[in-house]
């Protein structure tokens, strides 16, 4: 009966975590805005979440008059590619919100993807209704992308170095249950009535919408300092509308620029995974809603949450390369097992590789959001946040293309075999391989350098 209550008090001691309480004075109020908040802008976010969208687009418009299978394939590239394409307009909003107010903007792009992923649910099953839903759903992830690349900036001002790992972790472990069971609602739906989306869509906007009504009463703390900062500041340091701002910020920081690098390589074979696989959950193992949504977006999202406290430790005494230098193999994992799974049909490894997904997830969240504050100087957050971003949206126009490239390649080399378009599932490994090796060989030489204990000495 004593080992019994063990789960139990594990359990009361994570939920207590997340209390505002356990931090602070100074930070709580923010922080509790943004926790009550968190737990309702994931709802309109699962809707449009690249898996679940790329299930359902390659499902639901199966069969259209007039829509050529490869048509389609390539529109389930666009849904799955939105989030990751949709930021390469980060350096838009950077350059937009540059010394104004950043709560006030961020609301104002809430809004605005509140009133996309309405529109989605107004999508009728027909060639027009996918081209609709495809713009809808794109349009949303542009707007949400102002709202990561201004974020940051808020974290970096309101919360100290030592609080906004453990912070991240805990808004995005919330974000990964809210989004894990509107994606299975979201299937379960979906499996009951093909055309339910036409209510569910507007069903989850309005629950996007009482986050946005939340997130309004954030306050940003030394707003007025930091906008007079970016107003007076050097203007070469900015970032611009002009693309060449980005470079300019990747000249002046060389190991930013190498971390970019590896990041760039590691990024591509991940985001070229999800496309290719909601294919072939359908064209392989002809699963129903519910289980390619359970294994592209629900049971990693579930899983990231009890995995980011462990990753939360690991991030908070590491600097992030050092940190990706080990994580970046939790992905390479995943994406092997992935690879064995298509290869050899087996629905039991597709199911593991979700599992190895999650776990990886939740140190991809805290290192995507926080990494580039231990190469940032603190004025200059967004504009690094922007590059990263950026550069984030240019593997997003080029993975998921690629890899649906590269699938309907190999099924014409493989001569149609069943499953033969899999082994783009081997091109991905190896990129994800290559990144991770580059990241070691980065640590490695910042260690030579001297360079990895600053970002503690800076206490920022």
């Amino acid at each position: 009966m004593k080992h019994a209550g063990i789960p139990v008090a594990l359990l009361q001691r994570m939920v207590a975590s997340f209390h505002p309480k356990t931090l602070p004075p100074m930070l709580r109020a923010n922080y509790g805005r943004e926790l009550w908040a968190w737990w309702f802008l994931p709802i309109m976010l699962a809707a449009v979440e690249g898996g679940a969208m790329g299930n359902i687009v390659r499902k639901a418009f199966d069969g259209v008059p007039g829509l050529p299978k490869q048509e389609l394939n390539f529109a389930v590239a666009a849904v799955v590619a939105a989030p990751s394409l949709a930021n390469i307009t980060s350096f838009i909003w950077a350059s937009l919100a540059h010394g104004k107010a950043k709560v006030k903007f961020i609301v104002g792009l809430q809004l605005a993807t509140v009133a996309f992923v309405s529109i989605v649910g107004m999508a009728e099953q027909s060639r027009g209704g996918l081209y609709l839903l495809v713009a809808a759903v794109m349009c949303s992830r542009i707007c949400w992308t102002g709202v990561i690349t201004l974020r940051t900036a808020i974290w970096g001002a309101n919360y100290p170095r030592a609080d906004r790992a453990r912070i991240a972790g805990n808004l995005a472990t919330v974000q990964g249950i809210v989004i894990s069971l509107v994606g299975a609602g979201l299937g379960l739906a979906m499996d009951w009535d093909e055309s339910s989306f036409h209510w569910l869509f507007p069903l989850s906007a309005l629950g996007g919408l009482i986050g946005v009504a939340i997130y309004r009463s954030v306050r940003l703390r030394g707003q007025k300092r930091l906008a007079r900062h970016e107003r007076t500041g050097d203007r070469s340091q900015q970032l611009s509308m002009n693309p060449a701002s980005i470079l300019r910020v990747l000249r002046g920081d060389p190991m930013f620029r190498r971390f970019m690098t590896c990041m760039f390589i590691f990024g591509l074979g991940n985001l070229m995974l999800t496309a290719p696989l909601a294919i072939v959950l359908q064209e392989v193992f002809n699963v129903g809603y519910t289980t390619g949504i359970l294994i592209t977006s629900a049971i990693p999202a579930i899983l990231m949450p009890p995995s980011i406290p462990l990753w939360t430790k690991l991030m908070t005494r590491r600097h992030v390369v050092e940190f990706r230098s080990i994580h970046a193999w939790s992905y390479v994992s995943a994406a092997a097992v992935m690879w064995a799974g298509v290869m050899l049909q087996s629905i039991e490894l597709m199911f593991a590789s979700a599992v190895l997904t999650g776990i990886a997830n939740g140190g991809g969240v805290l290192a995507w959001n926080l990494g580039h504050h231990d190469f940032a100087p603190a004025h200059r957050d967004s504009a690094y946040m922007g590059v990263h971003v950026t550069l984030t949206g240019i593997r997003g126009i080029i993975a998921p293309i690629a890899g649906v490239g590269l699938y309907e390649l190999f099924s014409v080399l493989t001569q149609g075999a069943h499953g033969g378009g899999g082994w783009v599932f081997f091109v991905t490994l190896v990129l994800n391989t290559s990144g991770a090796l580059g990241f070691v060989a980065l640590r490695r030489r910042m260690a030579r350098e001297g360079l990895l204990e600053q970002v503690h000495r800076r206490g920022h």
